[in-house]
């Protein structure tokens, strides 16, 4: 296995979000745990998964078509106006 796991300071100089967004906005909506994310030996200490956010993070951009408006909704879905 080589993954490269990041420390949620790393993971926020790499993505340019402000460490508190990566923890109360995008955490469990957009980054799941499992997916993106995972708690080694079962303790508090998280560690994010690049290749897994690096991967999903231009999903959205890919899918949808340029101007169209999408209404994002609680779960991290977009509903496509």
């Amino acid at each position: 296995m080589s993954s490269e796991f990041l420390t949620t300071d790393e993971l926020s100089a790499r993505i340019k979000y402000d460490v508190r967004t990566i923890r109360e906005r995008l955490k469990d909506s957009v980054l799941l745990e499992g997916v993106h994310y995972f708690r080694p030996f079962g303790g508090r200490k998280i560690l994010y998964i690049w290749e897994s956010i690096q991967r999903d993070m231009m999903v959205e951009s890919r899918v949808r078509p340029v101007g169209m408006v999408g209404i994002p909704m609680a779960n991290g879905g977009v509903l496509h106006a």
